[in-house]
C-alpha cells in the first residue's frame, strides 16, 4: 500500500543508511563467469524502509547518492516504493555504492561484492539531518551499518539516537555486522554496544549477540543489553524462529516462538530486515510481543522464498493473505 506523502509533512518513521545499486546475477555461478545482471536496490536499512512503507507507514528516508545515473535510479525506485525521499540529499563530490550479487543454489548465502568504499551515503553527517522535525517523530530504526562507513556517519548514529530518544520516539538497534568495514573487531563491538544501550528494541541475530556481548545464551545476551537500558531485546533464531526477553507491564518475560516452515530457499539476503518489518510494524501497531514475534518470523520467512533483498516484503493486503 503505497502512499505518497506531502514534503511539507513530517515523517512519523525515519530510517538512514546507505541505499546501493545492486546488480544481480541472472544465472548461478561465480561472478566472473556471469555476463546477464538486473539491477535493483539493496541496503538492510533501506530495505527495512521499504518495507514498513509497504505496510502503509510515513517514512522518511536519510541518505546520500551521487549525482550519478544509479543515484537518479535509487531516487527514483525509492519514491515510487513510498519513501518520503525529502531527506535524501545528492552529492556531486561522490559516487553512489554499487553491489554486485551472485545468484546462488537453493539454500546457499549468494556471493556479494561491494564497492562502497568514499561513496555518497558514507559522507552523510549531522548537518544533514538538521531540517528533520523529530518532535513529529514516532519511531527511529537505526543499524549498524552506518556507523561503521565512516566517522562521520558514526556521529550521525548517536545523534539521530539522541534526538529520537529526547523526542520521545521508540527506537530500534539491529547491529546487522559489517566486520570488513571496521578497523578491529574491538572497536567494532565498542561502538555498537553503545549504541544499542540507546535503543528500545535490540533485534540481533544470534551470532551476532554472541560476538557483540561474549554470551551464549539467548537470555545471557539478551540480560547484557537489558542491563544497559534496552526495554526489549529480540534474538532471531533463523529457522528455529526467534527470542524475546523484556520488561511487559513491568514484569520481566521471556519466550520462544517457532519458526515458520519454508520448503525452499530462494535467497537468504533480506530475511533480516524482513524480520525486522514485521516486528517494529506490529509492536508500532499495539500487537503483543508474542504476537509481533510471529509477524517477524512470517515476513522473514516470506521474504526467503523471493529472490532479491526486498522483494518478498509483503504489503498490506499480502500480509493479511499471509496471516489468514
Amino acid at each position: 500500500m503505497n502512499k505518497s506523502h506531502p514534503q511539507t509533512n513530517s515523517p512519523e518513521i525515519i530510517a538512514f543508511g546507505e541505499a546501493m545499486a545492486m546488480l544481480v546475477a541472472d544465472e548461478t555461478g561465480a561472478l566472473e563467469c556471469v555476463d546477464h545482471f538486473h539491477r535493483r536496490v539493496a541496503g538492510a536499512d533501506t530495505n527495512v524502509a521499504i518495507g514498513l512503507a509497504r505496510l502503509g507507514f510515513h517514512v522518511g528516508w536519510l541518505s546520500r547518492v551521487g549525482d550519478d545515473s544509479f543515484g537518479r535510479y535509487l531516487r527514483k525506485t525509492l519514491v515510487s516504493e513510498g519513501l518520503d525521499c525529502q531527506f535524501l540529499h545528492t552529492d556531486p563530490l561522490h559516487s553512489t555504492g554499487l553491489v554486485f550479487k551472485a545468484r546462488a543454489n537453493d539454500s546457499e548465502d549468494p556471493a556479494v561484492e561491494y564497492y562502497r568504499r568514499n561513496s555518497a551515503a558514507s559522507q552523510l553527517c549531522i548537518e544533514d539531518a538538521k531540517d528533520i522535525d523529530f518532535s513529529q517523530l514516532r519511531h527511529l530504526h537505526a543499524t549498524g551499518i552506518p556507523p561503521a562507513l565512516s566517522s562521520v556517519t558514526c556521529e550521525l548514529s548517536e545523534y539521530m539516537m539522541v534526538k529520537a530518544r529526547d523526542a520521545g520516539a521508540s527506537i530500534s538497534f539491529d547491529p546487522n555486522l559489517r566486520p570488513s568495514l571496521w578497523k578491529n573487531e574491538n572497536v567494532m563491538r565498542e561502538t555498537l554496544n553503545a549504541l544499542a544501550a540507546r535503543a528500545d528494541w535490540v533485534l540481533p541475530g544470534l551470532s551476532e549477540g554472541r560476538l557483540l556481548s561474549g554470551h551464549e545464551r539467548p537470555e545471557a545476551i539478551a540480560d547484557f543489553y537489558l542491563e544497559r537500558g534496552a526495554r526489549a531485546v529480540i534474538i532471531k533464531l533463523g529457522p528455529q524462529g526467534s527470542y524475546y526477553r523484556g520488561l511487559l507491564n513491568g514484569q520481566l518475560e521471556s519466550y520462544t516462538v517457532e519458526g515458520i516452515p519454508v520448503t525452499r530457499v530462494l535467497d537468504t539476503v533480506g530475511a533480516g530486515d524482513g524480520f525486522a518489518v514485521g516486528l517494529i510494524s506490529a509492536l508500532l501497531e499495539g500487537f503483543t510481543p508474542s504476537e509481533a514475534l510471529h509477524r517477524a518470523n512470517l515476513i522473514g520467512a516470506r521474504a526467503v522464498q523471493v529472490i532479491g533483498d526486498m522483494e518478498g516484503l509483503p504489503n498490506r493486503d499480502q500480509l493479511k493473505d499471509l496471516t489468514q
